[in-house]
């Protein structure tokens, strides 16, 4: 019989206050607190919090606090990746950043998400996971919600909620996000 926990990894309904989760997400916060207080200046404090934060993360990794996570542990990341000030990642399920993403201030991104019946809702919760490509800057403010694949060299345009998959190589904006126009090699040259 499976656990809450792997229930919340491999996206089924779970019960979050499970006491192994909740156990698991005060850690987190114990963390959180020494990176986003205790040691807010970006130093060798914050890498040794950031190496036990989001174990799966290779030391390129940058993150200017304040930051928020629900667990760190599902977070994976490529090379050369940035999250800027007041960045949020509810973590329940697998959040994959490759190489050169670039998050600006107030980026969101949520695995999380609620059952739509109101009676499950009272007890469960699942979540769906969220893949960026390499190369992608998101601007600030952006949502990138549940079971959302970002491609390959895309640009989400601040404020812009994506509800749905962007394929490479697109600039992508708006509520709900949408293909502007597709990112030409010119573009990249500039």
């Amino acid at each position: 019989m499976k656990t809450e926990k792997q229930k919340m990894i491999d996206g089924e309904y779970y019960i979050a206050n499970d006491d192994v989760l909740a156990s698991e997400r005060a850690a987190c916060k114990a963390l959180l607190k020494k990176l986003n207080v205790d040691e807010y200046v970006v130093g060798q404090g914050t890498r040794d919090i950031l190496e036990q934060l989001i174990p799966n993360a290779p030391k390129s990794l940058y993150i200017e606090p304040p930051f928020h996570c629900d667990y760190g542990y599902n977070i994976t990341c490529g090379e050369n990746v940035y999250f800027n000030v007041n960045c949020v990642v509810l973590d329940v399920t697998h959040v994959k950043l490759g190489n050169n993403v670039f998050c600006a201030p107030a980026v969101q991104i949520y695995t999380a998400t609620h059952p739509l019946d109101a009676v499950l809702r009272r007890t469960k919760e699942n979540g769906k996971p969220v893949t960026i490509g390499d190369d992608c800057w998101i601007g600030g403010g952006a949502v990138i919600c549940p079971g959302v694949t970002i491609g390959n060299r895309c640009v989400i345009g601040a404020g812009s909620v994506v509800i749905k998959d962007i394929p490479d190589d697109s600039l992508a904006a708006g509520n709900p996000a949408r293909v502007i126009r597709k990112i030409e090699t010119q573009d990249r040259l500039i």
